[in-house]
């Protein structure tokens, strides 16, 4: 399903959906890359197919009425804004028409947060988007993955780039995480902030 046709204006993409995460199969189902996990989920739900393109993997698909575009940047996390970047100045969306699906050590596991805006909490991709769009602005989807727990030697940074728990229902976590995207793009941030926040 082509949903851009050549000569159409831009502002026919309502949302441009960018999942964070590093490539290679070594951080596949790591905490933080459950941004890829949830945008692959959202265009599993779609039958939507993967083409290359912003130094990412990109595909087009329908929410109702709600045309999105959903981006896997392939740069490593830390250059993240380079794919983002690149494509939103493609589909000319504005910060409000960004939305980030992102990890976050900050909320507790398994915990949701829909947003406008905010800080960069020390994470690297957010960093590198803020950098690349010259804005914090951008809509935000937090997936709590917590911290190492007490008497857990691992830094943040390692403990972020492990797998999930085993006892953690990733599954679960990543469907109420695409729940909440096709919220805020059919209804809106605040009725998605009300739902699953």
């Amino acid at each position: 399903m082509r949903l851009f046709r050549r000569g159409e204006r831009a502002s026919t993409l309502d949302l441009l959906v960018t999942g964070l995460g590093n490539p290679g199969r070594e951080y596949e189902r790591t905490r933080h890359n459950v941004g890829w996990l949830v945008v692959d989920e959202l265009a599993r739900r779609q039958g939507a197919s993967w083409r290359s393109k912003f130094s990412g993997s990109l595909a087009e698909i329908r929410v109702g009425d709600t045309r999105l575009a959903l981006l896997k940047p392939e740069t490593y996390m830390n250059e993240s804004g380079r794919s983002v970047g690149a494509a939103a100045r493609f589909f000319k969306v504005p910060a409000d028409s960004l939305l980030v699906v992102h990890d976050d050590v900050d909320l507790e596991p398994g915990r949701l947060q829909a947003r406008r805006g905010g800080g960069l909490a020390g994470h690297n991709g957010l960093r590198s988007l803020a950098q690349h769009l010259g804005t914090q602005e951008f809509l935000r989807l937090r997936i709590g993955v917590g911290r190492p727990s007490r008497g857990d030697p691992r830094p943040v940074s390692d403990w972020v780039l492990s797998p999930f728990a085993a006892e953690e229902d990733v599954e679960a976590l990543v469907s109420r995480a695409a729940d909440a995207v096709e919220t805020i793009a059919g209804e809106g941030l605040e009725a998605a902030q009300a739902r699953f926040n």
